[in-house]
């Protein structure tokens, strides 16, 4: 399942958020989506985890949940268009 997480701390990195996700599984991916330019952390990521289960456990004691200082938005995320 491909998590989405929104309202993320410019200073959070990718291995922060692939830690924070493995307290309740498996994690195949975590990417904090950078500005192409500036390389700067636009606040937002996306984590991949295989199993369902312990990825709605994660969207559901995340969604809210303060990652270093900032209550973010966490859900599945929805495919592009």
């Amino acid at each position: 399942m491909n998590i989405y997480i929104g309202n993320l701390s410019y200073g959070v990195s990718s291995d922060q958020l692939r830690e924070v996700f493995e307290a309740y599984g498996s994690v195949s991916s975590a990417k904090v989506i950078t500005d192409r330019n500036s390389g700067r952390s636009k606040g937002f990521g996306f984590v991949e985890m295989d199993n369902k289960a312990e990825a709605e456990a994660a969207i559901e004691q995340l969604d809210g949940a303060e990652i270093d200082g900032r209550p973010v938005k966490v859900n599945e995320a929805k495919p592009r268009n």
